[in-house]
């Protein structure tokens, strides 16, 4: 029996989606053609792979059973024209949470990974769709539950916060802050707190009662906004460039320290060399660096390391 691939590619696509015209569109087919492509398939392999019916499209369970190692074979295909070829393009990598510059983490690794070729930036679960579809290969941001099964990801960097506030906040003057010192302000988000979940962990954790949402038109602007306001504090990764805002303060906390977790994430049996070389680059900074350092007695992560201390292990989701 002899699979053709973009007959699994449309089944991919379509059990990804659950929606016929939404997965033609992402491959820039008719669903027509898509359709044609998932029956010829449901005809070699004597199997229905989707049931269709008014309350839309689901997955049967030989379907289900059909998508991982599909996503494997689509990935095995493309390894195999690279080699081939002999052609190593570059590795396809986004970013989310660019408010807080993820690139300047990548940037230090990208010379030892190989060819990389970066994105614009989007929000987790763009991603998350992008991964699975194979349009980047790679993605760099803060995971939080609950990730994709077809996807795996490892911690690379944790990361101290610090408080910004503005120079007429009543905290300005001090030279470290803990956490629970700022429940009285006004948490300044640059979004809705249901898709920040770091600054919405940490006010549940900390008891900060009041938050505020903003327009995310760049770190300059939202911490202008930030400034403007004695009330107002946010979190920013400590070693974030600050541009020059008037009146800006930047505090370390201590007692705990929040950390921001970084995870690289990819679709999993994704084989491109190009993948291996950035994770064994980010592995080697992290111990250079000491990027992976945690004690739960001095530091707060939202969901801490299985292993309770010591470093964050790779397969810890944070």
């Amino acid at each position: 029996m002899d699979l053709d691939l973009a007959q699994v590619r449309a089944f991919v696509r379509a059990a990804e989606e659950l929606h016929f015209g939404r997965a033609a569109e992402s491959l820039a087919i008719s669903q027509q053609a898509l359709s044609k492509r998932i029956a010829r398939l449901e005809l070699l392999l004597g199997t229905r792979l989707f049931q269709r019916g008014g309350t839309g499209v689901r997955l049967t369970d030989a379907g289900q059973r059909f998508l991982p190692p599909a996503r494997r074979a689509l990935t095995a295909g493309e390894a195999a024209v690279v080699a081939a070829t002999g052609e190593d393009r570059p590795l396809r990598v986004d970013v989310w949470g660019h408010l807080y510059a993820p690139m300047r983490t990548l940037a230090g690794v990208a010379g030892r990974a190989g060819p990389m070729a970066p994105g614009h930036g989007r929000d987790l679960p763009s991603v998350t769709a992008a991964l699975l579809n194979g349009d980047i290969d790679a993605a760099f941001g803060r995971v939080h539950p609950p990730l994709h099964a077809g996807l795996t990801h490892r911690v690379v960097r944790l990361e101290p916060v610090d408080a910004v506030l503005g120079a007429g906040h009543p905290l300005a003057a001090e030279p470290v802050l803990r956490p629970d010192q700022l429940s009285a302000g006004v948490l300044w988000a640059p979004g809705a707190l249901d898709r920040l979940d770091f600054l919405r962990r940490f006010a549940e954790r900390f008891a900060v009662r009041v938050t505020a949402t903003s327009v995310n038109l760049g770190l300059a602007h939202f911490l202008g906004e930030v400034a403007a306001d004695p009330r107002r504090f946010s979190l920013v990764p400590a070693d974030v460039p600050l541009p020059d805002v008037p009146g800006l303060r930047s505090v370390p906390l201590v007692d705990p320290t929040p950390l921001y977790a970084w995870s690289l994430v990819w679709r999993t049996g994704n084989e491109n060399p190009g993948l291996s070389r950035l994770t064994a680059a980010c592995a080697e900074q992290a111990g250079r660096s000491r990027w992976l350092e945690y004690d739960p007695t001095r530091d707060w992560l939202p969901e801490p390391p299985a292993n309770g201390g010591g470093s964050a292990d790779g397969g810890g989701s944070a």
